[in-house]
């Protein structure tokens, strides 16, 4: 087969084939793009200088990955529009504090976000501080879109090019969107529920009125991938919330995109098992990541890919911090191989990592997963060599106590 770009070489993959060789593109969306700036991390988060999306794309091809771009962005228009103020409270050399208000027309809703200039920015205080109080104003943010404007999404597929998939972002309801808007965290959001069900069902109803109204919309502006689902769907919640809150929106937007011929994909850190089972079984999904393994999360690629057989594509799951962050290049090299064999021999592979690869992650490393995809990873894969390396790496690393 012709050598494949990475966009070529990721859709193949993601909608079940076996494309030239098996795709690599860690998860390194935040941290990693931003210290290869050189610049304090505010500068991206909050001054917007450069994007987020531009220095991924810079970090992407610095290390010679498959891009995952899942940045493609939408500005959409409301029909009642909300206000937003924004005021720095503090600077110091350490971190930059902000506020952001919300003018609603039934009163004013506020946040506190803290801006490190090392790392990604953290909320401290939350928009919703009484959920029966605060409720009539927070419907506001939760409108369904009636218009949106893609000049940021054009410029964004003109930079990205042929150098990765461009997603756009549409989560799903459930404790782990709605957290981040609860005061008081989890705690907060699990009283809001037993306390006020007929408002929160409310909730999770407009908010799954606009995520398939966003949906709908990015499947319009031209998008190869919708990513929905969200980062510790299951984690910070259960499986049984999950199924009642999250999983109609996912069998809903995976039909739309099916019935588009878009591909469709989640991202869920933590505990996943159960949604790679019910999604392959339920769902129109096209492939799910990080499928983290234990203490993270409770997934390995071999026993994922019994449960999921040929119905979804897998992308993982090297461990972020034993592996990527504290190990070797023989070590990621050794892991990479073991992947490939678990779940990549008929295709619908993505070689990935657990959810977000840190800081200071070697770039040796980094560099060791996408030489290990181009030596071993063409298809067909030789499994007989890369079963040989494998018992030679094994080796090597216990006569040196790795």
């Amino acid at each position: 087969m012709a050598k494949l770009t990475s966009r070529e070489r990721l859709m193949c993959a993601m909608r079940g084939g076996m494309p030239d060789r098996v795709p690599v593109a860690p998860d390194m969306s935040n941290m990693i793009p931003c210290k290869l700036t050189g610049k304090p991390f505010w500068d991206i988060y909050y001054y917007n200088n450069p994007p987020l999306w531009e220095a991924y794309l810079n970090a992407a091809r610095t290390y010679g990955i498959d891009g995952w771009f899942t940045y493609g962005q939408l500005d959409y228009k409301y029909p009642i529009n909300v206000d937003e103020r924004c005021e720095i409270i503090s600077k110091t050399k350490e971190k930059i504090v902000v506020r952001n208000t919300y003018e609603t027309p039934k009163g004013e809703l506020s946040k506190v976000t803290v801006y490190p200039w090392d790392n990604p920015p953290t909320i401290i205080e939350k928009l919703i501080k009484n959920f029966k109080d605060d409720f009539s104003k927070f419907i506001y943010l939760m409108q369904a879109p009636v218009d949106y404007d893609d000049e940021t999404l054009i410029q964004q597929k003109k930079a990205l090019g042929e150098d990765g998939i461009m997603c756009i972002n549409v989560p799903a309801p459930g404790f782990h969107t709605l957290v981040d808007y609860f005061d008081g965290g989890l705690e907060a959001l699990t009283y809001a529920l037993y306390d006020y069900p007929d408002m929160f069902n409310e909730l999770i109803d407009l908010f799954h009125k606009r995520s398939v109204k966003e949906c709908e919309m990015a499947l319009d502006a031209g998008t190869d991938s919708i990513l929905t689902g969200g980062s510790g769907s299951i984690t910070l919640s259960s499986p049984e919330l999950w199924y009642k809150f999250s999983l109609p929106t996912i069998k809903k937007v995976t039909r739309m995109c099916r019935e588009a011929g878009v591909i469709s994909g989640i991202h869920s850190c933590g505990l996943e098992m159960y949604m790679v089972e019910v999604c392959a079984k339920e769902t129109e999904l096209d492939y799910i990541n990080p499928l983290e393994i234990p203490p993270m999360g409770d997934c390995t690629l071999k026993t994922a890919r019994e449960k999921a057989g040929d119905r979804l594509c897998l992308m993982g799951n090297l461990n972020t911090t034993e592996i990527m962050l504290y190990g070797t290049p023989n070590r990621v090299k050794l892991e990479s191989l073991r992947a490939l064999l678990d779940a990549g021999q008929k295709g619908a592979f993505v070689l990935s990592t657990g959810d977000q690869c840190g800081r200071d992650t070697p770039e040796e490393n980094l560099l060791a997963m996408v030489n290990t995809a181009e030596e071993f990873g063409k298809y067909p894969l030789d499994v007989v060599s890369i079963e040989k390396e494998i018992k030679r790496l094994e080796e090597e690393l216990h006569n040196i106590g790795q």
